[in-house]
């Protein structure tokens, strides 16, 4: 018999609360006459919004997988969706209203590089083949020091690994989200490496932890939060966690990832959470909880070390802070 051992982070809580999302839009929207026009639509969004048309991946609210509980309470659902990264639409933490001009579906997500063969399908057929939804409850830490723990829903990235059937001599996969500064005015500022490039090597990518996610707290994902499809490493650094994908490649070759390329000296990519290794301008001693403010102090790989220490056994071992960056 298969005995799963408790990780030491997991504690038993109450369920987060989740609403049913029943309502296909693509079929209300074809229906209605919009499908196809690439129109932000008054559409009734997730948490509330109004939201443009959202890619049609069913099976909210998902079931929870009960390995991924958390020792603290999950961030209020308003705090996670209205204070958000996403410089595609501006550099404040107030962009949601202006994320609704992107639509989601259809989207086309393209697997290539190297492959046995490139792929490119919807998102709803990418998700589809991935397997049934998941929820999971993943801490995230971002590297500004804030932090908050989530309720997402998805599929594990190692199952679109084993669905691109990567050659051997692949060793990274590159993630890339989508292109267009005429719905995302960040995009305009040239001085970005724009589109945003975020990569992981083949082992990371195949991690247990390691999260494609479509939803949040119950439903499908809204879009300031990354739709229709975001990483999730709840073991690195929030910038880690690229939104809105578009293209995975896989590669023999490091990608230099978006931050990388501005700013490596701050922002490297292994980024994994080091409490004693602090960000050349702030300390990553301690992270400010969204939705309380309170101060608690930061864990090794944001406490999931159990789970991933030993994918960097041995890995320089004269400057080991160069994970952590």
């Amino acid at each position: 018999m298969l005995i799963k051992k408790r990780p030491s982070w997991a504690m038993a809580e109450a369920d987060a609360t989740s609403e049913h999302i029943y309502l296909n839009r693509r079929e209300w929207l074809r229906a209605a006459g919009f499908a196809g026009l690439g129109l932000t639509t008054a559409l009734t969004g997730v948490g509330g919004f109004a939201a443009a048309a959202v890619a049609a991946i069913e099976g909210y609210p998902a079931p929870r997988n009960m390995a991924y509980r958390l020792d603290r309470d999950i961030t209020p659902e308003d705090d996670a969706t209205t204070y958000t990264n996403f410089y595609e639409f501006g550099s404040s933490k107030n962009i949601w209203k202006r994320a609704q001009k992107l639509v989601t579906d259809p989207w086309m997500v393209t697997i290539d590089g190297l492959v046995e063969t490139e792929i490119q399908l919807d998102a709803e057929d990418l998700i589809a083949k991935a397997g049934g939804l998941e929820e999971r409850l993943y801490r995230h830490r971002c590297v500004e020091a804030w932090a908050m723990a989530v309720p997402w829903s998805g599929v594990p990235l190692a199952n679109l690994v084993k669905l691109a059937k990567p050659k051997p001599e692949a060793k990274y996969l590159q993630m890339e989200t989508f292109l267009d500064p005429s719905i995302a005015p960040g995009q305009k500022q040239s001085w970005y490496p724009w589109p945003y490039v975020e990569g992981l090597t083949l082992a990371e990518a195949t991690n247990e932890l390691a999260f494609l996610a479509t939803g949040i707290y119950g439903k499908p994902m809204p879009a300031q939060n990354g739709a229709p499809i975001r990483l999730v490493t709840p073991w690195k650094y929030g910038f880690k966690s690229v939104k809105s994908i578009t293209r995975f490649t896989f590669t023999d070759k490091q990608p230099v990832s978006f931050w990388e390329q501005l700013n490596g000296n701050e922002y490297g990519f292994w980024a994994n959470v080091n409490p004693d290794v602090p960000h050349p301008r702030w300390s990553q001693k301690t992270e400010r909880l969204l939705g309380s403010n309170k101060n608690v102090r930061t864990q090794i790989y944001n406490g999931y070390g159990e789970q991933v220490a030993g994918l960097y056994d041995g890995m320089f071992p004269n400057d080991g802070r160069k994970l952590f960056h």
